[in-house]
């Protein structure tokens, strides 16, 4: 489904989940209190709510403590379809998506053909509305074919849905287009994400580089790939006053070249994918190729740095950065790999290891996947309060499981987490009042 969830065979029943710990970064919640649903949208949720005021016909759950929160809004997600369906459909990626907690996804422009005209944004928004269960929203190309040189027509991909634009994996290197895109975009109030990794300075790289990298005889990536194309890019933002979003950052550096230009009080933002925060290159090990990512992963100490700056605020988002791959892709010596790994299932989960290790707050790790992304695409999920749409998940923060190969359920198995264990499971989704995990349809 797109923007609005679809109805399907009728209304769901309204919906009390008493007894709940209430989490709503919209609203700075975390409270024990009652969430009543009905007609899709929510009708109240706080301390004071009385589950006696529901609707006639509403099915009652006791929570028993477990968090009820807003459902989770993935702004980097990697979709085969249309041209690679074997490695992940909309409907396989809602699927997992709804297992982890996520019921939005905001779909990377990385696919064949490119979606790079608004017809193909209007197919995407079609086949999401007939086959996915959660919501999809397109985010169309900055160039056209992502090859970083002519400029697609921003407003009318944005007339026809897309909620962002990004060349996805791909770096634009020419700095005119680029600010001439950001000068564009802005006219037309658009999002300009950007994966900010020079290809020259990175090419031929295949993990972070260093000590690491030399031991294990591998061509690095430097921290300069990102950091100096992060400053061009911060730059060029000031200079248009476009809405800038680095769709991803890794190390220390570039979280302190963020935090300078919000100092400055440019309209700059950073994500961060849940990779980058919970693991560092000496998860490769002997050559995993799950763990082989752009960019790679780093130092222990930037992965500390990542993890400051989420808690400060100065990382705004955090991504699955789902990027399925299948054996032909993954299944090579190290350096002939493909990038990428899949991470729907398991963000909200991995993102936990960060509350439970005392690191970031519930609250914070809830706001950057919530209400952050939900305020800087526009949309009107990412909260609990009345009115908004019943984008809800109920989840037990301390439940221990362990990530078994046989049960992703991506349609690709390349998860940096197969085998993991993790504290913290997605016990119901919701999307506009009606459940899509435990999936019975």
């Amino acid at each position: 489904m797109n923007g609005d969830a679809n109805g399907g065979n009728g209304t769901p029943a309204p919906v009390v989940f008493s007894n709940a710990r209430i989490v709503d970064p919209a609203r700075d919640l975390d409270t024990k209190g009652t969430v009543i649903i009905a007609d899709g949208v929510i009708q109240a949720a706080g301390p004071d709510v009385d589950g006696k005021d529901a609707p006639a016909g509403a099915v009652i759950t006791d929570c028993g403590g477990k968090v009820v929160a807003p459902g989770l809004i993935d702004m980097r997600v990697f979709v085969g379809e249309p041209g690679h369906e074997h490695r992940e459909t909309l409907r396989s990626a809602s699927k997992a998506a709804a297992v982890g907690g996520v019921t939005t996804i905001i779909t990377m422009p990385d696919t064949e053909p490119v979606i790079d005209e608004p017809a193909l944004v209007d197919y995407v928004l079609r086949r999401a509305r007939d086959t996915a269960i959660v919501r999809v929203h397109p985010a169309a190309a900055l160039t056209k074919g992502l090859e970083g040189t002519a400029m697609t027509e921003i407003g009318m991909l944005k007339e026809a849905g897309a909620v962002a634009f990004t060349d996805g994996r791909h770096c634009i290197a020419n700095a005119r287009v680029m600010q001439r895109l950001m000068t564009y975009a802005n006219e037309f109030g658009a999002l300009v994400m950007h994966h900010p990794q020079d290809a020259n300075l990175s090419d031929g790289g295949v993990m972070n580089m260093g000590e690491t990298a030399s031991r294990l005889g591998l061509m690095g990536v430097p921290l300069e790939a990102e950091i100096i194309m992060l400053e061009r890019d911060l730059r060029l933002a000031a200079m248009t006053g476009a809405a800038y979003h680095a769709a991803q950052i890794s190390c220390g550096e570039s979280a302190e070249i963020v935090r300078a230009a919000k100092a400055k009080g440019h309209n700059v933002t950073a994500g961060v994918s849940i990779n980058h925060l919970t693991l560092n290159e000496n998860d490769i090990g002997p050559y995993r190729t799950f763990f082989k990512m752009s960019p790679p992963l780093r130092l222990e100490d930037d992965r500390r740095a990542m993890v400051e700056a989420v808690r400060d605020g100065i990382i705004d988002v955090i991504v699955s950065s789902h990027d399925p791959q299948d054996v032909e892709t993954k299944r090579h010596p190290f350096a002939e790999a493909a990038d990428g790994a899949i991470g729907l299932e398991t963000l909200l989960p991995a993102a936990l290891r960060l509350v439970h290790s005392e690191d970031v707050p519930l609250m914070t790790v809830l706001r950057a996947m919530t209400s952050r992304p939900a305020q800087l695409l526009g949309l009107d999920t990412g909260t609990l309060k009345p009115g908004a749409p019943a984008d809800v998940i109920v989840f037990d923060p301390d439940t221990p499981w362990v990530l078994a190969k046989e049960d992703i359920v991506s349609r690709s198995k390349n998860s940096p987490f197969e085998d993991a264990r993790f504290q913290g499971r997605v016990l119901r989704t919701l999307v506009a009042g009606r459940t899509v995990h435990p999936y019975s349809g």
